[in-house]
């Protein structure tokens, strides 16, 4: 489908009722969700979508809002209300989303997921070690460092998370320079009034764990849920923990 400036590929269940919309995280792609889609699908509508860049998604050319490209997908679609369910980068899209348009958005699940304006969120040590891997051409090292950060809970050769994760890594290369980050999000958590739930991942990184922490504070009325066994991929680590909190965020909606 058509987006400003480019295209998403995007994938509609069909079905009645308010639709869930899943947004992958920046360590994976719209395939993360297949552990838990099916369970996700029986009796409501699911809407998916690659971000530019990631799995079908063609990489981009111009510069581009995540925010701006979900609020496409809803168009096109005619979603007039949605649950939207966001891991990691989808989580901070999902939140800078609903700030933009509240009333399109009835209730939010967050897995492990990032925020706009959260002081400290990113791991300068961790990035400069990217930059380096990156720049020396060493994309296996840099595949194996991304595999031990947020793959942190799998058993070798964790197969499925490997496969996800070294086909999302061309796109922060791909994307870098293009996306626009979105206004701080943190700051304004407190107007968030709807059902809502996050899962914090108890071996992820340490600070996604204070900023989701920090999150789930801020948002009023929030559930915060702790997997032990969870890292930075939850439909991989805990598939049946992210389906239930889906369903219980979906029933509040009614």
């Amino acid at each position: 489908m058509r987006v400003e400036g480019g295209e998403v590929w995007a994938d509609d269940t069909g079905g009645e009722g308010v639709p869930l919309v899943l947004l992958h995280p920046g360590v994976a792609d719209s395939r993360v969700w297949e552990p838990v889609l099916p369970a996700l699908a029986v009796g409501r509508r699911v809407i998916r979508y690659d971000a530019r860049g990631f799995g079908r998604s063609p990489a981009p050319t111009v510069s581009y809002s995540a925010a701006g490209d979900l609020k496409t997908v809803l168009d096109h679609f005619g979603v007039a209300r949605a649950v939207l369910v966001g891991t990691s980068m989808g989580g901070s899209t999902a939140v800078s989303g609903t700030l933009n348009e509240p009333e399109r958005v009835a209730g939010l699940v967050l897995l492990v997921p990032g925020v706009t304006g959260y002081p400290e969120l990113e791991n300068k040590e961790l990035t400069a070690q990217i930059a380096e891997l990156a720049q020396a051409g060493d994309m296996d090292g840099l595949f194996a460092l991304s595999l031990r950060v947020w793959g942190a809970a799998g058993t070798p050769p964790d197969t499925e998370a490997a496969t996800l994760i070294r086909a999302a890594i061309p796109a922060w290369f791909t994307t870098y320079g293009h996306v626009t980050e979105e206004p701080p999000a943190f700051p304004r958590l407190g107007e968030l009034s709807l059902p809502c739930a996050l899962l914090l991942g108890e071996q992820d990184e340490p600070r996604t764990i204070r900023c989701n922490e920090a999150m789930a504070e801020a948002i009023p009325g929030c559930r915060l849920v702790r997997a032990a066994e969870c890292d930075h991929l939850p439909t991989l680590r805990v598939p049946e923990t992210v389906t239930e909190l889906v369903r219980e965020v979906y029933a509040r909606v009614g």
